[in-house]
């Protein structure tokens, strides 16, 4: 792991900088910039997400610059669609990976967990770069404010992470993607509870996106594109 921070260190040092089927616009990206230069180490500085299985030593040297090319790319293609918030993370292996999260305020209403269209219309564009990118594992969050009892918050939220995944597979996505789709209650708010708008933005589901095993396998032998 050493070997991999000092190669990406390196290379930084050299940057000097209900259908589916919906038109999108552009969405918000954070955390872009060194891109696959940057890999990992971008990664954690924007934040680290417990996603993925560790592999440990079988990571290469060269893997994570591949990895964060693709990345990249599934970065870019996601922060095209209407509403979605993209940032650099890093899965469990240190790897550069994606997270992706949708305008709450489009999503759920108070203790609801149905799509309204809106919503619909920017997975319908987000379940495309899922399709394009099929190799990649899929890990789906879910959140809510603190309003209700907290064994009716991990019920909801299960519920909004399930709503999300199923209608991506609805629109496309592989179900094999989905490695983890899981209820967060009301634990890890990204916003004050006190506040009927930091109230929306806890109503919330959050889409991980990172390299799969596979993925890993080809970025060792040098043949991921």
């Amino acid at each position: 792991m050493k070997s991999i921070k000092y190669f990406i260190v390196m290379l930084c040092a050299a940057v000097t900088f209900s259908s589916c089927g919906s038109a999108a616009k552009n969405g918000s990206l954070i955390g872009a910039g060194g891109g696959a230069l940057v890999g990992a180490l971008v990664g954690k500085l924007a934040g680290n997400a417990a996603v993925g299985a560790v592999v440990g030593g079988a990571v290469g040297t060269g893997a994570g610059y591949l990895i964060g090319k693709r990345m990249d790319k599934v970065k870019a293609a996601s922060a095209a669609i209407e509403n979605a918030k993209v940032e650099d993370i890093t899965d469990a292996n240190g790897l550069q990976a994606v997270k992706v999260t949708f305008d709450s305020g489009i999503l759920f209403a108070t203790g609801k967990s149905a799509l309204n269209t809106a919503a619909k219309n920017n997975l319908n564009d987000f379940a495309k770069v899922l399709k394009e990118n099929a190799d990649l594992d899929i890990a789906v969050m879910g959140h809510t404010d603190n309003t209700g009892s907290a064994a009716v918050n991990e019920k909801l939220s299960l519920e909004r992470a399930k709503a999300v995944s199923n209608y991506l597979t609805s629109c496309g996505a592989a179900a094999a993607q989905m490695k983890t789709v899981e209820g967060k209650s009301y634990n890890e708010p990204i916003a004050s509870n006190d506040t009927a708008e930091g109230r929306a933005l806890n109503r919330r589901v959050e889409i991980y996106m990172y390299a799969s095993k596979a993925m890993i396998d080809q970025a060792n032998a040098g043949t991921l594109k």
